[in-house]
């Protein structure tokens, strides 16, 4: 797998660290789980880690060096995308001929490496987006600034050279087949999945008292990368609305609760929504905690009466599943691949006007019997996109882009038959 601008090792929630990681270190795993050698290239971006790390029995990581390891953010990394893909051929040229049987890349910038890859090992090379920046450009957050042209080029460059295209939902295959011209026959829609061994249900008393919140609040929680994309200051404004509507309420009935760190164009201001919460006389009811692993999120998620996701695009959301798969209902955009994520565990809201967001969650907190009933069915919902389910369909299309592309017989026999990929984040 090639994952040039962020590594599957890093703490989601921060800086390029999101969604994406959690999905190349969740896949890379299960798929050792079966039979599967793994490798997953990513840039270096510290001295301090050795050159490969384990990441589970099967999984390796390549940190390749293509830059200074400190000061380039995700812009200035197409200039480094030539040294990058040097640094994989090189680590290649070490395997005997024919090791890498398929190349899986995740994110444009890991396309165009992967491209390269895929022809110089004469291997498929599935490629998956994340992110568009056609779709994102299309539904720009206030001051948020659109990613260039020369990356929509380079996605459509990936797009065409790719054998296979995963998408995330079937709103993202669409997407990709009306505005990149994607081949239909190339599109292969596989949902992310989430860990359901470590988000699960739990005592929700127990939980504010693992996180430090008061256990009659009425808590609204928002997880996920400080940036405008993802409008966590929707939510501080919505806190504002419910506190005029309900004056009465002190920091011991409502909690806003944002975990995450700056990351993107959030970067550039980062203090930006902290500034907005004590403009807005909000800073005893708003509480900046940043990414905690895995364990710790989920208690979180438990903790919460809501769970709100109101970014401007996403390709499909871990954050709503995930709190889904703790019983949280969630609050959403109608955007994306949200719809499919939140499916009927929660409530969509079309737009980013305060007032409909408001007046859903103020509802919904109103009413304890309604989010029972959309806790019950989010649980539901959630089990049925275990990380096991992404897996073994996204064998599939590696078979096909496998047979596809008539690939050499010890490629055939590696997808179907367990024996080393390579895959690009």
């Amino acid at each position: 797998m090639v994952s040039v601008h962020t590594s599957p090792l890093e703490q989601p929630g921060t800086g390029d660290a999101g969604g994406m990681n959690v999905y190349v270190a969740e896949v890379a795993t299960q798929l050792a789980r079966r039979g599967r050698e793994v490798e997953i290239f990513t840039r270096a971006t510290t001295g301090s880690m050795p050159p490969t790390v384990e990441l589970a029995p099967g999984v390796t990581v390549r940190h390749i060096t293509a830059g200074p390891y400190e000061g380039l953010s995700k812009k200035d990394l197409p200039g480094q995308l030539c040294a990058f893909a040097a640094g994989v051929m090189r680590a290649e040229a070490a395997r005997p001929e024919g090791w890498f049987d398929l190349v899986h890349s995740h994110y444009w910038l890991s396309g165009q490496v992967g491209w390269l890859a895929a022809d110089r090992w004469r291997t498929p090379l599935v490629h998956t987006m994340h992110t568009m920046a056609r779709v994102k450009n299309a539904a720009l957050a206030d001051g948020d600034a659109p990613e260039p042209p020369g990356r929509e080029i380079g996605e459509v460059q990936v797009v065409e050279a790719a054998d296979r295209l995963v998408a995330n939902t079937a709103d993202e295959a669409c997407q990709l087949v009306n505005r990149y011209a994607a081949d239909p026959a190339k599109v292969s829609v596989v949902p992310p999945g989430v860990d359901l061994e470590v988000f699960t249900p739990g005592d929700r008393v127990a939980a504010r008292a693992a996180v430090g919140l008061p256990a009659g609040a009425r808590v609204l929680l928002f997880v996920g990368r400080i940036q405008p994309l993802k409008a966590p200051d929707l939510l501080v404004r919505i806190a504002r609305r419910l506190l005029d509507r309900h004056p009465e309420w002190t920091p011991d009935d409502l909690v806003v609760a944002i975990v995450g760190g700056p990351s993107g164009s959030g970067l550039e201001h980062p203090e930006s929504l902290a500034e907005l919460t004590a403009s807005l006389g909000l800073a005893a009811y708003v509480r900046f905690v940043p990414p905690v692993p895995r364990p710790l999120l989920a208690q979180w998620y438990r903790a919460a009466d809501l769970v709100a996701v109101p970014s401007y695009n996403e390709s499909f959301g871990l954050v709503a599943i995930e709190a889904a798969a703790c019983g949280t209902p969630v609050v959403a955009a109608r955007v994306g691949g949200l719809p499919t994520a939140v499916g009927d565990g929660g409530v969509l809201v079309n737009g980013h006007d305060v007032s409909p967001w408001a007046d859903a969650v103020d509802a919904l907190l109103a009413d304890p019997g309604r989010r029972a009933l959309l806790g019950r069915r989010a649980l539901a919902h959630a089990a049925g996109f275990g990380w096991d389910a992404t897996t073994e369909r996204l064998l599939q299309v590696y078979g096909e882009a496998c047979r596809s592309r008539t690939p050499t017989p010890i490629a055939g026999a590696a997808i179907l038959g367990g024996v080393p990929a390579a895959v690009l984040p």
